[in-house]
């Protein structure tokens, strides 16, 4: 029993990986569905979740509180999927909410930026600069989240136990690469390794209510 983090560059075939890795072993896999549950459980409209997440701030820029407050929403929702175990994730940054947890691994897919651009090209049907533009700013906007939330560089391997170039390898092998990689001692979930999970989840969980404390308490002065 494992958990599995792919953080992929954007048009990297990340998601393809997810997907068919979560496919062979039988888990369940998640990206989405974290905003659709976070929705549901904490009574949030799915578009303020996705706009907390799209509007990305700028370097110099603080989040503001509303912000903060779905941010942490979301994390304690992901965080109670993977106490869950047998989880193959491919979000937005929250591979490293689990970096320090023994039997998470961490995959990192890679592609050539010219392989990504011939890519959109193709499936957008536009010109060469318009490629590049649009991935770069997907790219500073996943950099600055990373860089945000967690205070690291998202294109670091030495974050990961794999780095994959999607060039060099067939999905499959890719695919299969991981799947083994599940097998291994190393990855395998343990008392102590669920322990750390179940601290982290409590922590993150007083985090958020904290932050909606301070929300409260801002509301309230304001309005005496």
């Amino acid at each position: 029993m494992a958990i599995i983090t792919i953080s992929r560059g954007s048009y990297s075939k990340g998601i393809e990986i997810a997907e068919l890795v979560a496919e062979r072993l039988g888990y369940k896999c998640l990206a989405r569905d974290v905003l659709i549950k976070t929705s549901k459980e904490f009574n949030i409209p799915e578009v303020k979740l996705t706009q907390a997440l799209e509007d990305t701030p700028s370097f110099f820029e603080r989040f503001t509180r509303e912000k903060k407050k779905y941010i942490s929403y979301l994390q304690v929702t992901l965080i109670n999927q993977f106490k869950s175990d047998n989880i193959v994730y491919h979000g937005l940054a929250g591979h490293f909410l689990v970096k320090d947890i023994p039997h998470v691994i961490k995959v990192r897919i890679i592609s050539n930026l010219e392989y990504r651009i011939k890519f959109v090209m193709e499936r957008d049907k536009i010109n060469r600069d318009k490629a590049i533009d649009f991935l770069n700013k997907i790219d500073n906007s996943r950099r600055k989240w990373a860089q945000y939330l967690h205070g690291i560089n998202l294109e670091d391997p030495y974050l990961y136990d794999i780095v994959i170039n999607i060039e060099k390898l067939a999905l499959e092998v890719a695919v299969d690469i991981i799947c083994r990689m599940v097998t291994w001692e190393k990855f395998q979930t343990t008392p102590e390794s669920q322990k750390k999970m179940d601290n982290l989840a409590l922590s993150l969980k007083a985090t958020a209510a904290d932050v909606v404390e301070k929300i409260r308490d801002t509301n309230y002065w304001r309005h005496l």
